[in-house]
C-alpha cells in the first residue's frame, strides 16, 4: 500500500492507498516543532495495520520536512519513497517567471486536476490556510494563479482587530441579512468569500477564454471547502482529496 502525506501550513493529510483506491485518510493539526519522533509516533498509530511499501510527501513547511527525512530515514529504510521536490519527475510544466516558487502542493494540486478533468483548462480552488486558485491549461501545463487569506484568517484577524468582535462558529446563517453579530459575521465570511471566489474564477476564465475556448472546471479542494459548497455561483466539482491523489500519481511516475 502507498502512503501519501500532505503537509500543510495548518493541517497535515494522510491517505493509504491500495492501487487507484483511497482505502484511508486522515486530518491532524500541523506542528513544526514535532521531532521526527513526534511524527512517527503520530502518522504510524494511525497507518498501524496497514502493509506500506511506498510513500509520497509533499510539503509547504520547510521544518517539518526535514523532521519527516529524518523520520523516513529511521523508520522507512526499506520502502520507496518519493518528495515532491526539484528534480522530481512531476509531468507537469510550469508556465510563470519562477518555476521555484510554486509550492508542491500546487504542482500536485495541477496534476490530479488535469488527469481527473482531461477536458478542457481547469481552476483548482484550495481552501486551506490561504485561498489558492491554480490555473491548469488543456495541456495540464500550471499557467499560474491567484492567492488570497484563507478563510480562518481573516475571521482571526478580524476578531482580533476589532474590540467587538469574536470569532464565530462558520457554519451558513439563515440569511444573507445578518440579524445579530453572529449571523452578520457568518454572512460576511462564507458569502463573502463564496464572492471573492466566483468573482477571481470569472476574471481568470475570461483571460483564459483568450486562448483556450469554453468553461474550466472549477474543482474545489482543502478542508474549508465544504463551506462554500452550493454557495459558490462557479465552482462544479469538489475533490476533497485531490492532493492525496496527485502523490499517487507522481509516485507512479517516479516508481
Amino acid at each position: 500500500m502507498l502512503l501519501t502525506i500532505d503537509v500543510g501550513n495548518t493541517n497535515t493529510v494522510l491517505g493509504v492507498f491500495s492501487g487507484a483506491d483511497l482505502v484511508r485518510s486522515w486530518r491532524v493539526k500541523t506542528d513544526p516543532r514535532n521531532t521526527a519522533d513526534e511524527l512517527w509516533l503520530q502518522f504510524g498509530a494511525l497507518v498501524a495495520g496497514y502493509d506500506v511499501d511506498g510513500l509520497s510527501v509533499c510539503s509547504t513547511v520547510p521544518a517539518t520536512l526535514r523532521e519527516l527525512r529524518t523520520m523516513i530515514t529511521n523508520y522507512f529504510p526499506d520502502i520507496q519513497v518519493t518528495i515532491v521536490e526539484p528534480g522530481i519527475k512531476t509531468g507537469v510544466p510550469l508556465l510563470v517567471d519562477n518555476p521555484k516558487e510554486i509550492g508542491a502542493d500546487r504542482i500536485v494540486n495541477t496534476l490530479a486536476a488535469h488527469t481527473l478533468y482531461p477536458e478542457g483548462s481547469a481552476i483548482v480552488v484550495d481552501f486551506g490556510t490561504s485561498t489558492n486558485l491554480d490555473v491548469v491549461s488543456p495541456k495540464g501545463e500550471f499557467l499560474g494563479g491567484a492567492l488570497a487569506p484563507g478563510i480562518e484568517i481573516s475571521v482571526d484577524a478580524l476578531a482580533a482587530r476589532a474590540a467587538q468582535l469574536r470569532k464565530v462558529e462558520l457554519v451558513v446563517p439563515r440569511s444573507v441579512i445578518g440579524k445579530n453579530t453572529v449571523e452578520a459575521l457568518q454572512s460576511g465570511t462564507i458569502y463573502g468569500f463564496a464572492g471573492q471566489v466566483d468573482g477571481l474564477v470569472h476574471r481568470i476564465s475570461r483571460e483564459l477564454n483568450l486562448t483556450y475556448p469554453g468553461l474550466p472546471n472549477v474543482i474545489a479542494t482543502g478542508g474549508l471547502a465544504p463551506l462554500v459548497l452550493g454557495i459558490s455561483e462557479t465552482i462544479n466539482h469538489h475533490e476533497p482529496d485531490l492532493t492525496l491523489i496527485g502523490l499517487r500519481l507522481i509516485h507512479e511516475r517516479n516508481a
